[in-house]
């Protein structure tokens, strides 16, 4: 047992029991209430708490990591590890400055970070999302925002398609700022390729490459490629990658933010 696990704040709490659920796979209340010194009681309800907001999956005795197909619908997306993509939010506000001209694809990272982004005075935005375009929009910074034709998919409020990645090349942004699927030594990947092929143009149109990934997104594969390791310039992260992993990026010449 830990000492002093029971006077711990709830959310501190929460967050090491999702940590501990996400590297064990199943675990027992019955063990989490003897690792916390605390009651089963406030186990289940730590477990309920994060359950709601979809970091984990409840079964009964315990619980399991969220295992979707692919990354799930936006809502869901929006909510799971939420607190992980504001603290990337808040570091992306601290590397852009006033004037400048961005491309922000479809995700629901890159939507947090436009929320906060959407302060910095004299953006010029280009986007395939339209809650983007509206959240900016509608912010205190004045930014001009072009939202990207395409074929629209009311799903994920957006425009994918050839046309869209035509209407991405003519603009030149001074960086674009991706969300993605999956991360691994080989590169940046993504479950869609609709979604795929307009970060992959915003990519080709853009001076620089800032990828926003939680730890989630590590050392897992999808199907779609967008670059390499090397085609990065920032990662924005919330936690640094396990050791492996951030050999391969240094080695790539990426700068883990």
């Amino acid at each position: 047992m830990i000492n002093q696990r029971a006077i711990l704040k709830p959310k501190v709490r929460q967050a090491q029991i999702s940590d501990l659920i996400a590297k064990r796979g199943k675990v027992r209340v019955e063990d989490l209430a003897a690792r916390f010194d605390i009651s089963t009681e406030t186990i289940r309800r730590d477990l309920t708490t994060l359950a709601n907001a979809g970091h984990i999956r409840k079964v009964h005795g315990g619980a399991r990591p969220v295992t979707p197909i692919g990354e799930g619908g936006f809502e869901a997306r929006m909510r799971r590890n939420a607190l992980a993509k504001r603290l990337i939010a808040e570091k992306v506000v601290g590397l852009v400055t006033p004037g400048q001209t961005l491309f922000l694809d479809t995700g629901s990272t890159t939507l947090i970070c436009a929320e906060a982004l959407a302060r910095v005075r004299r953006l010029t935005i280009i986007t395939n999302s339209t809650r983007i375009a509206d959240t900016f929009a509608k912010g205190s910074g004045g930014a001009d925002v072009y939202l990207l034709g395409g074929l629209y998919r009311g799903d994920n409020a957006q425009t994918v398609g050839a046309s869209t990645a035509r209407d991405i090349a003519k603009y030149r942004a001074d960086t674009a700022i991706i969300t993605i699927g999956a991360l691994d030594k080989g590169g940046v990947m993504d479950f869609s390729s609709h979604e795929a092929e307009v970060a992959r143009a915003m990519i080709a149109s853009a001076i620089n490459l800032r990828v926003l990934a939680d730890h989630t997104k590590f050392n897992r594969s999808a199907s779609f490629r967008l670059c390499p390791l090397a085609g990065i310039d920032q990662l924005v992260v919330d936690k640094s990658p396990d050791a492996d992993l951030l050999d391969a990026l240094e080695i790539s010449g990426v700068e883990v933010i």
